[in-house]
C-alpha cells in the first residue's frame, strides 16, 4: 500500500480523541476521496465529468423527490443510505463504465475487495452495518435495494438525455443496449421505466442514440 493509499495516516488525530470518534473521523476523512473518482457522464450545467461524490447527493436527492413512484412501499431513510454508501468502494476499485464488457469482468471481485477495506476502518458495529447495506443494494433483494438501483440507473439516462447524447455516442453503444443496461429500473417502478423508454425512444429519434437496426 502506498502513501498515496493512505490518506488517514497523513495527519495524526489530536491527543485524548477517544478511539471510537478518531475511527468514524478517520473514515469520513477518507471518504473524501470519493470527490476524485470520475464517471463518463458529463454535467448538464457545465461542460465536464461528474464526479461520484456529486452521483450520490443526485441519487439520494432523487430518492426523496421520485420515492411516490416506487411499485412497494420503501423506507425512505434507509434507501437513502443505500444510495450514498453503494459508490464508495469505487475509491478504491475505480468506477466501471456501464458499457465496458472488459471492466464488467473484474466488477465484482475489485468492489468487494475495496468494500472490505473501507468498511474496516469504522468501529466493529458500524463496519458490519455499512457492509450489510452495500451487500444489500449489490444484490437487490428489497424493496429499497430495488429502488435505489432504478435511480443509480435513471440518473445518468437523465445526463445523456439532457445533454443530447453524452456517453450514449460510445462507439458501439446502440438503443437496445441502453434498454437491455436500464431494464432494472422496471423491477422498482413502472412508472419510471415508462418514462425511460420513452427517452430512449425520443433520443434514438432525434439521433443522439444510435438505433440498434440502423
Amino acid at each position: 500500500m502506498t502513501d498515496d493509499d493512505r490518506l488517514i495516516d497523513r495527519v495524526p488525530q489530536p491527543p485524548d480523541v477517544p478511539s471510537r470518534l478518531a475511527a468514524q473521523i478517520a473514515f469520513i476523512v477518507e471518504v473524501d476521496r470519493l470527490k476524485t473518482v470520475l464517471r463518463r457522464s458529463v454535467l448538464v450545467a457545465d461542460d465536464r465529468r461528474e464526479n461520484d461524490a456529486e452521483h450520490s447527493w443526485h441519487l439520494a436527492l432523487m430518492v426523496t423527490v421520485l420515492a411516490e413512484y416506487a411499485d412497494e412501499p420503501i423506507d425512505v431513510g434507509r434507501t437513502l443510505k443505500l444510495v450514498l454508501l453503494h459508490d464508495l468502494v469505487e475509491i478504491y476499485a475505480g468506477d466501471t463504465f456501464l458499457y465496458d464488457e472488459e471492466g464488467a469482468a473484474t466488477q465484482e471481485a475489485r468492489e468487494r475487495e475495496a468494500a472490505d477495506r473501507l468498511f474496516a476502518l469504522l468501529p466493529d458495529d458500524q463496519c458490519a452495518g455499512f457492509r450489510a447495506l452495500w451487500d444489500e443494494f449489490e444484490e437487490r433483494r428489497t424493496p429499497e435495494a430495488r429502488f435505489a438501483k432504478a435511480m443509480d440507473r435513471l440518473q445518468p439516462l437523465l445526463l445523456n438525455y439532457n445533454n443530447k447524447g453524452g456517453t450514449w455516442r460510445t462507439p458501439g453503444v446502440t438503443d437496445a443496449d441502453v434498454r437491455r443496461r436500464k431494464s432494472v429500473i422496471g423491477d422498482a417502478s413502472a412508472d419510471l421505466w415508462s418514462y425511460a423508454r420513452t427517452l430512449i425512444a425520443e433520443g434514438t429519434r432525434r439521433e443522439w442514440l444510435p438505433a440498434a437496426d440502423a
